[in-house]
């Protein structure tokens, strides 16, 4: 277990329409994500969370104030925020004291004037109570407590439980900076997104203070505490390029299983910034927490893995790549709504076929090809680009994304595919994309017209069939 010593580190700083295929989607239309309206606001975008938490693992009751740097994006009476299951006791708006008022998961704070539009503005909330994860379609997500004692904490928040641990604008589109300084007993850990910039003691406590000059959508905010065992190495990149820390942390009694399962995240990260484009952000980890999860989460530079997804055998090695390729893909290049989530985690599944194909098992090719086998038997009534709020995690969206990107390497070739790819991510990084802008993109990038190609794969519920071979 890694004790904490006071240390201090240098804070890392700071659509075009496709005619009858689909409608446009607008860059600021204000009109708020389909799928989930009741979070998020468009009133505001926020440029940076500096989020001040001291956990009691004993009690289990949380005590924070956020402070919440964002821009008026109209003229604003009050600033609407996302909060559940815990209670905002006061607030001020640039240091003046605003009225709050809590409904069914809303937060709002009515500042003593009006916000004029383009003006910055900063809201301080102080709140706390028992964080717990909330109940969604998608099962419980958020905050969660772990070990066997529960003497320990996990955040899974995709795609709507931050507010289950701070005030925030649960938007996937609105991205920022993040510093977290979260107070635990001295016999716990905290980690979070980003770099560790400071961990001072504090009587019977220690703080512990993490950066992450981002940008970060909510649900990818991340916060574990416990005790854990690290490793940390250092991973070259590709020829020419940064190396990049990567930290990981796992329960002492299954540290060697771990170690060994998730030791070759240097080499996914030098190959897929051969790929993809250099790595997006100035670390990378895996926490691996004393729970079972459904699922492993990409939580941006600190995806999260259960217990059981640690074998010794590196039996779950597709998921470790999956979520390493989420930092480009899903984290780095987010998403306008959550309509758009294929561009997420198709391009993370066929990440896991890449990987497949580099290390010499079966190819990219071969498993599109049985995937594609396994969609033709199902139901054919999913369109990948508008699945519907309660199928944005269907297993047939992912692999049908995949199959797609598939169909692409094999009508453009490798060469063309993967500049592709490099250059959504180039164009896009740190900033938000849609179907619509893919669509664009590939077809500029490539130099063909591909949309008779995609309109099948994106927007038809009948699976069409994959090419036969990979272009000259």
């Amino acid at each position: 277990m890694t004790r904490c010593t006071r240390r201090s580190l240098v804070r890392v700083a700071a659509l075009s329409a496709l005619g009858t295929m689909a409608v446009a989607d607008d860059e600021a239309t204000g009109r708020g994500d389909r799928y989930f309206p009741q979070h998020g606001s468009y009133g505001h975008d926020t440029l940076a969370y500096d989020l001040r938490i001291a956990y009691d693992s004993v009690s289990g009751r949380l005590a924070g104030t956020a402070l919440i740097q964002a821009v008026a994006l109209r003229p604003l009476d009050r600033v609407e925020l996302d909060l559940s299951k815990l209670s905002a006791h006061a607030a001020h708006v640039d240091g003046r004291a605003a009225r709050i008022r809590q409904r069914q998961g809303k937060l709002y704070v009515t500042p003593s004037q009006i916000l004029a539009p383009g003006a910055t503005f900063t809201a301080k909330v102080r709140y706390g109570g028992r964080p717990g994860p909330l109940r969604s379609p998608f099962g419980s997500i958020g905050w969660d407590r772990t070990g066997d004692s529960h003497d320990g904490t996990l955040v899974a928040s995709q795609p709507l439980g931050a507010p289950s641990w701070f005030p925030c604008n649960d938007r996937p589109d609105d991205k920022a900076a993040y510093t977290f300084r979260v107070t635990v007993p001295r016999d716990r850990q905290a980690l979070a997104n980003g770099t560790l910039t400071e961990c001072r003691s504090e009587g019977a406590t220690d703080v512990w203070t993490y950066h992450h000059p981002g940008p970060m959508a909510t649900y990818l905010a991340a916060l574990y505490t416990g005790r854990f065992q690290h490793d940390s190495v250092l991973a070259p990149g590709p020829p020419g390029g940064k190396a990049i820390p990567v930290h990981n942390a796992y329960p002492s009694r299954i540290a060697e299983a771990a170690r060994h399962d998730l030791g070759r995240q240097p080499d996914m990260l030098r190959h897929f910034s051969e790929l993809f484009g250099p790595y997006p952000f100035e670390a990378y980890g895996a926490v691996v927490v004393d729970a079972d999860l459904g699922a492993p989460v990409e939580n941006q530079t600190r995806s999260v893995f259960g217990r059981n997804h640690i074998d010794g055998r590196r039996g779950w090695e597709t998921l470790v790549a999956h979520e390493l390729a989420h930092q480009w893909f899903g984290n780095s290049v987010g998403i306008r709504e959550w309509r758009h989530i294929w561009l997420n985690e198709g391009f993370a599944t066929y990440a896991e076929w890449l990987w497949s194909e580099h290390v010499g098992e079966d190819s990219a090719d071969e498993i599109a090809r049985r995937e594609w086998r396994n969609l033709a038997r199902r139901s054919q009534n999913l369109r990948l680009a508008e699945p519907g709020p309660r199928r944005i995690f269907d297993d047939r969206l992912y692999n049908r994304g995949a199959c797609t990107l598939h169909a692409l390497r094999l009508t453009l070739g490798d060469e063309r595919f993967f500049a592709v790819l490099r250059g959504w991510h180039a164009a896009r990084r740190g900033r938000i994309g849609d179907t619509v802008a893919f669509v664009a993109h590939a077809e500029a990038a490539s130099g063909e017209t591909l949309r008779p190609l995609l309109q099948g794969w994106l927007y038809d519920k009948k699976l069409p069939d994959l090419p036969t071979k990979i272009a000259d």
